[in-house]
């Protein structure tokens, strides 16, 4: 039998206009406190909910508690809310899709560079591969698609964390250490600083020979992914040369900006 706080939410479902779009506005409201909590670290107030979503306080009480009822919100001992244990499981299914989103996208890059085309996530302080279109050469890169790796020594860290302000990034390398892969990788957070800063200026990473001697990486961030997502493309340093990185990565920032307007446009149909 549903709880009263679950027969309350869904009176309030069925009683609520239809949103902007025709969707139902109580569903849309309780999705947008679940993403204000996670950009506010995973854990908020109720007055802190309120304040952000303009929503007043017996509507945010309302969600969250069919939220908690659900299992994608738990109330903290300090009565403050955070995010639930089954959302794990939908981002994880989510996370698999996105990798099979973007392959269509990855094996255009396979297409017009030759190369091996990558696709990775950001996972708390790691790396992880979700998906990967292989090169038709038959000396190629390979990266098993689970993968995990650590940011520092990666095209596809850099991209991600080169707009993440810096005191964090210091505080993920600490956590992480930066044990060398080789000895091309860079090893101090002063020296991985200024390679975002590279990145920031240039509008890509680079990894050349920092994970493995003789593959050269260049990587760029998905503009505006639901979840920060980079694409990429790696193969031998002696094919993926100064030269050859001026030819790719401009095929690189369109295919990045195609799959975004994608991944932005796989809402409902009009």
């Amino acid at each position: 039998m549903p709880t009263s706080s679950a027969s309350d939410a869904s009176a309030e479902v069925a009683t609520k206009p239809a949103a902007a779009g025709g969707g139902v506005q109580s569903l849309e409201r309780a999705f947008d406190l679940l993403e204000r909590m996670a950009d506010a670290g995973g854990e908020v107030g109720l007055s802190e909910l309120s304040a952000s979503s303009g929503l007043p306080l017996p509507t945010i009480h309302r969600l969250m508690r069919t939220l908690v009822v659900c299992g994608y919100v738990r109330q903290q001992t300090n009565r403050r809310y955070a995010l639930g244990p089954r959302l794990i499981r939908l981002g994880e299914s989510a996370s698999r899709l996105l990798g099979t989103w973007a392959r269509p996208y990855l094996a255009r890059l396979v297409e017009e560079t030759g190369e091996t085309a990558n696709m990775a996530l950001l996972d708390g302080d790691e790396i992880v591969y979700v998906a990967q279109v292989p090169s038709r050469h038959s000396m190629r890169m390979f990266t098993e698609v689970g993968r995990r790796v650590l940011p520092h020594s990666t095209g596809v860290g850099k991209a991600l964390l080169a707009h993440v302000p810096a005191d964090e990034v210091r505080a993920l390398l600490s956590r992480t250490g930066m044990p060398a892969a080789t000895d091309k990788t860079i090893t101090t957070p002063d020296g991985f600083l200024s390679a975002l800063e590279e990145v920031r200026r240039t509008g890509y990473a680079v990894d050349d020979n920092e994970q493995e001697i003789g593959v050269r990486c260049l990587a760029v961030s998905v503009p505006n992914s639901p979840t920060a997502a980079a694409i990429s493309i790696s193969g031998p340093a002696g094919r993926v040369t100064e030269t050859a990185t001026e030819r790719i990565v401009p095929v690189l920032q369109q295919v990045a900006a195609e799959l975004s307007e994608a991944l932005a446009n796989s809402g409902p149909a009009a």
